[in-house]
Order: C-alpha cells, then sequence, then structure tokens
C-alpha cells in the first residue's frame, strides 16, 4: 500500500512538474503592457507556432525573458507564452544605450572645470536652464549623448556639454600629453587636406576651408602640424598664412539681430571657434554684445572697439537686438537657402504664399515679426518668410526658435532606424555600416525627444533585423504623431552628395517639408530637395511618416563627415527642431 501512495505521489510530482516553467520565474525582469488592440500570444518565439491566446490592449503580464525580438511571458501559472516585442511596451523600460557612451563614464564622479557652468533640462542649446555649476563643483553621471552629459546633484538631474566637466579618475595635477600651441595661421586655399603624416601621400583625415584659423603646434621641413576642434594633423606650410592675419578678421563684421549677455564671471575672447584657438581677450559677467555670427555654438562678438573674436555661446544669455515685434532693420538682407520656399502674406505658416523663391535669392529686409522677416519683393509689395529657412547677410545664421520643447510635450513620435541585424544596408566608402549609423542618429534624437516630454518610441533598440510590415505597424499600434524613417544614401557615383526627403502621401507632405528644412538648414549638406518617394515604411502608413536619407556614406568626404560626432548632434538638433516647428503650426 505505502509503495503504491508513493508510486502514484510521485507520478503527480512529474506530471505537474512538466507544466511548470522551468528556471524561468527567476528570471522575470518586469512586466510588458499590451499596446495594440489585439496581439497574438504564441508558443514560441516565432510566428509558425501555434497560438496561445490573444491579448487586448492595456493587458499587462509577467516577463519570463527574451530571446531575439521575442518575449516569454507568464500568461497564467504553469503557462507562458511569446509575444513579438514591438507591440507591447516595457514597463520602466530604460532607454536605449547610447553606442557613443563611454564605458568608464557612466555613474563616474566628474567636476565642473569653469563657473557659471549651465545646466539644461536636455541635451542641447534649445532647452531651458535649470540651474548652474561652479568650478569645482561635483555631479554623478548618468549617461552621455553625443557631446553632453546628463548628470545628477543637489539640483536634480539636467544635462552639461561635456567639454566643462573632468573626471576625477584624470589626475588634476597630471598635464595631458599634447603638443603645446605655438601660433596660429589661417587657411589660404579654398579647399585644405588635412593629413594624418607630413607626407603628400599621408591619409587624409579631414579638409579645411578658405579662412579657417588654426592652432599650429610645430613645423617639419614644408609641413605644419596643426589643430582645429577636435581634429589634429598635419597641412602643407604654403597653405597656412602665419604672419598674424590669422588674428585679423577680413569678414564684414555686421550684426546679425541677436544680442549676447555675458552670464559667466569672466569670459574668454578667442581667435576663432574653438577651444583650441587662442585666447585674445577677455569679458565679463552682464557685458552685452551684439552677435555679429555664430558658428557650431560660438559667437562672434565686436569686444573691444575695433577688436572681434569669438566666445562660447552657452555662456551667452540670447536676445533679439530690438525687443519691439515689427522693429525697422536696415541695410540688411537676406538670402533664400532651398529651391522652393515660401513667400507668405502674413507671419504665419497658414497664410497664403504669394511668391515661390529659389535658392540665393536675395530680399530687402523691413521688418521682423516674431521669427519672421518681412522681406520686399520685386514688384514692390512685401511679404513673409521664416527666418530659420534663410541666412541674413550671408552669415549662415539663420534665426532660431527656444523653447520647442513646449510644442513636443505628449506628442507620440516614433523613430526608424533603418536596416539592422543581417542588414546591414549602405556600406561607406571607409566602411561606416548604414544600420550603425542610422542607429547612432536615433538614439540623440530619442533623448532630445525625451527631455521634452514626447512619447518616443524606437522600431529597434539594437542590431536586430525588423520587417518592413512590423515598423510600419509600430507607428500604428502607437497612434504615432510623426513617424520618421532614418536612412545614410549611396550612388555608384561617390562624388554625388547632399541629403533628401521623401514622402508618398499628400498629408505626409507637410511634415516632410518642415522637417527637410530644418535638418538641412542645421547641418549644411548640399540641398537636394524633398521628393516623392515609394517606399514601404512611408507608402503603407497611415500616419504622417517621412523618410529622410541625411546624406551619402558613398562619397569618402561626406562620409567622414556624418560620423563625426559634429554632424551627428546638429543633425539630431535639425529634425527635433523641424518636429518641435511642425507641431507648433498644427
Amino acid at each position: 500500500m505505502v509503495k503504491k501512495f508513493s508510486f502514484l505521489l510521485l507520478s503527480i510530482i512529474l506530471i505537474f512538474g512538466a507544466f511548470l516553467p522551468q528556471g524561468k520565474s527567476s528570471a522575470a525582469t518586469g512586466t510588458v503592457t499590451v499596446s495594440s488592440d489585439s496581439v497574438n500570444i504564441r508558443g514560441g518565439p516565432g510566428l509558425s507556432y501555434p497560438l496561445v491566446k490573444v491579448a487586448k490592449r492595456g493587458e499587462k503580464y509577467s516577463i519570463v525573458k527574451e530571446k531575439g525580438d521575442w518575449i516569454e511571458v507568464e500568461v497564467s501559472f504553469g503557462s507562458t507564452g511569446w509575444v513579438v516585442n514591438w507591440l507591447v511596451t516595457k514597463e520602466n523600460m530604460p532607454k536605449p544605450s547610447s553606442t557613443t557612451t563611454s564605458s568608464g563614464s557612466k555613474g563616474m564622479i566628474a567636476k565642473a572645470n569653469t563657473d557659471q557652468l549651465r545646466i539644461r533640462s536636455g541635451p542641447g542649446t534649445s532647452f531651458r536652464i535649470v540651474g548652474f555649476l561652479n568650478r569645482g563643483q561635483e555631479v554623478s553621471i548618468l549617461d552621455q549623448n553625443e557631446n553632453w552629459y546628463k548628470v545628477s546633484s543637489s539640483f536634480g538631474e539636467g544635462w552639461v556639454t561635456r567639454d566643462f566637466l573632468v573626471l576625477k579618475t584624470e589626475p588634476a595635477d597630471q598635464p595631458k600629453a599634447t603638443s603645446k600651441q605655438t601660433s596660429t595661421g589661417i587657411v589660404n586655399a579654398d579647399t585644405l587636406n588635412i593629413r594624418k603624416e607630413s607626407s603628400a601621400t599621408g591619409t587624409v583625415i579631414g579638409k579645411l576651408t578658405k579662412g579657417t584659423i588654426v592652432s599650429i603646434y610645430s613645423k617639419e621641413k614644408n609641413w605644419l602640424e596643426i589643430g582645429f576642434a577636435n581634429l589634429k594633423g598635419w597641412v602643407s606650410a604654403e597653405f597656412i598664412d602665419t604672419d598674424g592675419k590669422a588674428g585679423k578678421d577680413t569678414s564684414k563684421n555686421e550684426p546679425i539681430g541677436m544680442n549676447g549677455t555675458v552670464t559667466a564671471n569672466s569670459l574668454s575672447v578667442r581667435s576663432g571657434s574653438s577651444l583650441n584657438a587662442v585666447i585674445i581677450g577677455t569679458v565679463t559677467g552682464g557685458q552685452s554684445f551684439p552677435i555679429l555670427e555664430e558658428n557650431n555654438n560660438w559667437a562672434k562678438i565686436e569686444y573691444k572697439s575695433g577688436k572681434f573674436g569669438w566666445v562660447a555661446g552657452w555662456y551667452l544669455e540670447k536676445s533679439k537686438a530690438s525687443t519691439q515685434s515689427g522693429q525697422a532693420v536696415k541695410d540688411r538682407n537676406v538670402t533664400i537657402l532651398h529651391n522652393g520656399t515660401n513667400i507668405r502674406a502674413s507671419a504665419n505658416v497658414q497664410a497664403d504664399v504669394i511668391e515661390r523663391a529659389n535658392e540665393g535669392t536675395n530680399y530687402p529686409v523691413q521688418n521682423v515679426v516674431n521669427d519672421w522677416y518681412e522681406v520686399k519683393l520685386k514688384n514692390g509689395k512685401t511679404g513673409f518668410v521664416a527666418g530659420w529657412i534663410v541666412s541674413i547677410n550671408n552669415s549662415k545664421t539663420q534665426i532660431e526658435k527656444s523653447g520647442g520643447e513646449g510644442y513636443l510635450k505628449n506628442k507620440t513620435i516614433v523613430l526608424d532606424p533603418g536596416h539592422g541585424g543581417g542588414d546591414n544596408g549602405t556600406t561607406g566608402a571607409s566602411g561606416t555600416l548604414e544600420k550603425e549609423l542610422t542607429l547612432r542618429t536615433a538614439r540623440l534624437l530619442y533623448d532630445k525627444l525625451r527631455a521634452a516630454g514626447a512619447d518616443v518610441y524606437l522600431t529597434r533598440n539594437s542590431d536586430s533585423f525588423i520587417p518592413l510590415p512590423s515598423r510600419v505597424s509600430t507607428a500604428q499600434s502607437y497612434n504615432a504623431d510623426a513617424f520618421i524613417s532614418l536612412h545614410y544614401d549611396s550612388n555608384l557615383d561617390r562624388s554625388v552628395r547632399g541629403m533628401t526627403g521623401y514622402y508618398y502621401h499628400n498629408y505626409q507632405k507637410s511634415l516632410a517639408d518642415t522637417l527637410y528644412a530644418s535638418t538641412v538648414a542645421q547641418t549644411k549638406l548640399k540641398d537636394r530637395g524633398v521628393r516623392f518617394g515609394d517606399f514601404h515604411v512611408v507608402r503603407e502608413n497611415n500616419q504622417k511618416a517621412v523618410l529622410m536619407e541625411l546624406g551619402y556614406l558613398s562619397n569618402p568626404e561626406e562620409e567622414m563627415t556624418v560620423k563625426s560626432g559634429v554632424f551627428q548632434e546638429n543633425a539630431a538638433s535639425g529634425l527635433f527642431n523641424g518636429l518641435a516647428r511642425f507641431f507648433k503650426g498644427n
């Protein structure tokens, strides 16, 4: 009798155990919420497995484990199933990790190396200032976004430009092993190659344009070792003027309609728009100067009568030169940056178009009204052109709209980094993979949008393959206000370069136009325009969707440009600002 009972008990345990998840409950990592009207839960991680259950929007399930694009969830006690990850939302899902985050910087302590260092609500100068750091004040690094650190301190959390934070692992009394700058020079050639070695056969690592001011470190025969921004290399000495012209300014020094008030106690004035440029003077807190030109967050000012230099723009509180809307602006001209630019009857994106202008057309400025220029047309009448799509007196500086985050709050945006997994996309001239670059751009934009209060989703946040229909269904599942598919282009002709925007349906064109105008102006790539494009992710999309080709990887020079941190920051900022402008006008 005892033997029979023992055998029966053992059988029950074995049978019951077969239905229990084996070693899975301890691997649970949170919960998921169904984000589509109905989602199939299957018996395994694939569409060929039998259907276990149909889940409804809003239902929550505990995660057992993940495999590729599938998540195993606990359907009921002792029963599990698999659901595809792009149709559910993880609770407390961490933001995608940035490929640019230094493996050693996250979680480290850093200290400010200057006074009055601005802390912003997001990774970019368009975000509002939420506090300041003083020299020596310590913060904890939470994350990194290209040139920005997300930090935590007594003020809470915020973003700080990384150039002004020093990681505590770096000994403060140990000088960096860099060459000492001896002088400055100015490029006198239209285009000058920077080479890795002091030889005409040396690898080209960058290019400089005429008038660029560089730091000079050493000389070797007919070659100069120079530095510009974060780039250091060798150039032919015959194409660098070193007779003092670098300290002079040969451009027109005319205000761009903005004033800058110094917020730091003491601010260095440099010979060029770079931390590598020579310090030629100082200005003090509270002083205000007309801004003559801007370049990569640097502002050119007349710091003394007849003396001009550059200061860090993040230490300037900017304001319009005149606070009166409609103030007349004398001796000013705007230049159209894009073909087909609309001239409108009033300063509003909804106003009637009274004329279309092409790239290079100039108009005299009559007034500035909010973010618009009132210009005089050839027929003697006046019209209005948006300030962010023109240059003023050829300074390449447009009116920037601040506070864009207010228009992005609670907007649902789906970012689609093109390709992934076994699909590399195009491969650049020096081996850059499109799938890696699209994800890098998407992550930068993701951080900016999240900081602005938008609900942001990525169709992929890792190197995984996502079918095109699934990318579209993500936009539809979340009822996205905007869907942006990010790509980089290629052509057999390696001289082809520039940016292109695509849409398929008429209801997508307005988003494509606004997003493209902002991004091409921010990055300064060749303008290839916005076009109709028969691409699945826009053609089959019921949401407002665009596909952006952000430059040609097949062009060696453009490949080097789009890989740079400066371009990636500008591209993400351009897309961010374009979205803000679109939602403001809708």
